[in-house]
């Protein structure tokens, strides 16, 4: 079942770290964009609000929270209805997906890989952000995650656990940009991206099809 209830019942706190940690936010957004292709038709898949599909120029998205659709259809987002593990689209249907802090929310990763490989067309990307657990800011939200209304229920991952499920789905040409060198209260600018991963809290991972 989608861990929609905290994004159902915690939408201003939702929309509020965004604001509160804006200088955070720009950089993931820099590290993503690094990895979106410059074109072709994309999904987001867990849009969420839209705080990540709208700056990417991503008109489409998947969502399985009502509140968290409402949000990204005011800011221009078509929306559908769904969740990772069965993708509401057909085979080979877009040239890329993306997933942002998505997969910690997932029921299943191996199915939602499955899933997106499936609707990718030939030479296709999903390109991953997320919070390594492996990294200051991922010890930080598993030691505290009891307090957290929304990562009560997350399950974190290593950079290398991502990996290994890329591949054994079948994706290939893995690269990587980090971002996030900081703990969030100290980030009082947009940081720099790098390549590779094992610095930065926020890892982007692009794999090929």
């Amino acid at each position: 079942m989608a861990k929609t209830e905290p994004f159902e019942k915690y939408t201003s706190q939702y929309e509020d770290w965004f604001e509160r940690n804006r200088f955070v936010y720009e950089s993931e957004i820099r590290a993503i964009r690094e990895q979106l292709p410059e074109r072709g038709q994309g999904i987001e898949i867990g849009v969420g609000s839209g705080r990540f599909a709208v700056p990417l120029g991503i008109r489409l998205g998947l969502e399985p929270s009502g509140r968290m659709r409402d949000l990204a259809q005011n800011r221009g987002i078509e929306t559908v209805a769904g969740v990772a593990e069965r993708l509401p689209f057909r085979d080979t249907q877009f040239d890329f997906a993306l997933m942002v802090t998505t997969i910690c929310f997932l029921d299943d990763v191996e199915t939602a890989f499955k899933e997106a490989y499936r609707v990718l067309r030939p030479a296709g990307h999903l390109i991953i952000g997320f919070v390594d657990k492996d990294s200051a800011l991922g010890r930080s939200y598993q030691q505290n995650k009891n307090e957290s209304v929304f990562y009560g229920e997350a399950i974190f991952y290593s950079v290398d656990e991502v990996n290994s499920q890329l591949k054994e789905t079948g994706f290939r040409n893995l690269s990587f940009t980090q971002t996030v060198f900081h703990k969030l209260a100290e980030t009082r600018e947009t940081e720099p991206t790098r390549e590779g991963y094992g610095e930065g809290s926020f890892v982007v991972v692009k794999a090929a099809k």
